[in-house]
């Protein structure tokens, strides 16, 4: 494709959008629908709140305790360490 043939391309894709209408309805109307996407819904239920406060709190808890140690050793059935793994402090 030539530049030519792109530049007339991104000039008819920006003249077919709606916010270049001349109609101010469908202008009004494209903005709304871009707007309704990105401002949060406004309508929160009591189950939304609460599952709210449940992560909250949940993290808060796991925050205030003290961090965990976890080792784990596997064995091969002769009995040698087959492997040794750590996490968290040592």
């Amino acid at each position: 494709m030539s530049e030519r043939n792109a530049l007339i391309e991104l000039a008819n894709f920006v003249g077919r959008s709606p916010l270049a209408s001349p109609d101010m309805r469908v202008r009004n109307k494209a903005l709304s629908g871009m707007t309704d996407r990105i401002l949060p819904r406004q309508k929160r239920s009591v189950g939304d709140l609460l599952a709210v406060v449940m992560a909250l709190s949940a993290r808060t808890r796991r925050m205030a305790q003290d961090p965990a140690h976890v080792e784990v050793d596997v064995f091969a059935p002769g009995g040698k360490r087959a492997l040794r793994m750590t996490f968290g402090r040592e």
